[in-house]
C-alpha cells in the first residue's frame, strides 16, 4: 500500500509499505476513505532529527473495515468506521471513566509498529473499543465532519468541558487554528452567550465568527491581554488551542481569579512557572490530550443533524501522493487544514 511516512523535518515521503494485516484477534484492517494532517503533525514536520527508517504519520481517518480478527464481535466487514486519534480497549478501568486515552493497553498510531492514518490503509487493533461505526455511506457529503470527530472536533469539545462552559458564559479562544475553531464551536454549543477568539489570521478568524465567535482580538501578548480585558473585564472561562508558553501567557493574563484555564495544545515549551502570585490567584489548569472515543457517540447525532459542521475546517484536499504538499500548506498557512483523499 500507499502510506506517508516523516524522515526528518520537511521531509515527508509517500512510499510503498506493507499492507496491513490481521496480527491479533481484536484486530480490524480499514480501507481509508479520508484522512488529514494534525496541527499536531507540524511540530515534528518543524523539528524532527532526521531518521533512517522513518515514522508513518497521520493520527486521524475513517474508512471501510476489509477484514476483522476472529475476536472482533461489534464490527464485521463493509462498515464505514471513524477510528479516534488513539486506539484504546474500551474495558479497562481508565476506559471505564471515560479517559480512553490513558488506556492501560491503548496506544498512538505511527508508533510501535502500529500504521499511520495517512495511508490506503490501518490495521487498528482492539477494533471493538476503538472504531465507531458510522451510519452513512462512504460517498456522504458529512465525511470531513464525520472524519473532524477524530481529533479536532472532540479536542475543542474537551476544552469547553473541561473548563466547564455553560449556558450564559463568556469564554476566551486562544488560538485560530483549527482545534482553536472548534473550540469555538463546541463552547457555542455549550451554550456560551460571549466567546472572544484570540487570532490573527482573517480567514481563520472570520470561520471562527460563524462557528459563534462574537469578538476576535488580533493584537498579541501584554496588548492582547489589554484588549480582552477592555471588552470583558476579564474571562472566568479561557481555552487555550495553541501550545506556545505566548499562548499560554495570554491565557493567564485574560483569565480571573478563580478562573479556569483549559489547555489543549500540546505544550511547546519546558515548564510554566506558577509561583506565589498565580498560586494566590486560585486559577484552575485543566484540560490535556482528549479521550476523543468517549465523546464521538456524543457529538454525532450534531453532525448527523446538521446542527454542527466542523468539517468546515478542511480548506484544501490534497490526493495521498501529494500528501508533502499538503504538509508545506499547512505549514506556510496556505491550509488551515488538509483532507487527504487515497
Amino acid at each position: 500500500m500507499r502510506a506517508a511516512v516523516m524522515y526528518g523535518a520537511g521531509d515527508v515521503r509517500v512510499e510503498d509499505r506493507p499492507d496491513p494485516k490481521i496480527v491479533r484477534t481484536t484486530d480490524a484492517v480499514v480501507r481509508v476513505v479520508a484522512s488529514c494532517v494534525c496541527g499536531s503533525d507540524l511540530w515534528p514536520y518543524a523539528s524532527m532529527p532526521a531518521t533512517g527508517t522513518g515514522r508513518p504519520m497521520g493520527h486521524e481517518f475513517l474508512g471501510v473495515i476489509e477484514e476483522t480478527g476472529t475476536d472482533v464481535t461489534t464490527l464485521t466487514a463493509g462498515d464505514l468506521v471513524v477510528a479516534p486519534f488513539t486506539y484504546s480497549d474500551n474495558t479497562c478501568d481508565y476506559c471505564a471513566k471515560g479517559l480512553h486515552i490513558s488506556c492501560r493497553n491503548g496506544g498512538r498510531y505511527g508508533f510501535d509498529g502500529v500504521d499511520g492514518g495517512q495511508g490506503e490503509a490501518v490495521c487498528v487493533p482492539y477494533a471493538d473499543g476503538t472504531l465507531v461505526r458510522l451510519p452513512v455511506a462512504a460517498d456522504s457529503a458529512l465525511i470531513p465532519s464525520l472524519l473532524a470527530l477524530s481529533d479536532v472536533m472532540t479536542t475543542g469539545h474537551h476544552g469547553a468541558v473541561t473548563a466547564g462552559v455553560g449556558r450564559g458564559d463568556t469564554v476566551l479562544v486562544v488560538g485560530d487554528g483549527a482545534v482553536g475553531l472548534c473550540a469555538v464551536l463546541a463552547a457555542k454549543r455549550l451554550g456560551a452567550e460571549r466567546i472572544v477568539l484570540a487570532g490573527r489570521h482573517a480567514t481563520r478568524t472570520s470561520l471562527g465568527r460563524d462557528f459563534g465567535a462574537t469578538d476576535v482580538v488580533a493584537e498579541r501578548g501584554e496588548e492582547g491581554i489589554t484588549r480582552i480585558r477592555e471588552l470583558t473585564g476579564g474571562v472566568g472561562k479561557v481555552i487555550e488551542a495553541v501550545g506556545t508558553r505566548l499562548a499560554f501567557d495570554t491565557a493567564l493574563g485574560a483569565v480571573l481569579d478563580g478562573g479556569t484555564i483549559s489547555r489543549l495544545g500540546v505544550p511547546q515549551y519546558e515548564q510554566v512557572s506558577f509561583g506565589p502570585a498565580e498560586f494566590m490567584r486560585d486559577v484552575t489548569l485543566t484540560g490535556g490530550a482528549s479521550p476523543a472515543r468517549t465523546y464521538i457517540p456524543q457529538l454525532m447525532p450534531d453532525v448527523l443533524d446538521g446542527t454542527i459542521v466542523p468539517g468546515l475546517v478542511f480548506s484544501g484536499t490534497f490526493p495521498l501522493d501529494r500528501t508533502p504538499d499538503a504538509y508545506r500548506a499547512m505549514a506556510d498557512r496556505r491550509a488551515l487544514k488538509a483532507l487527504i483523499r487515497p
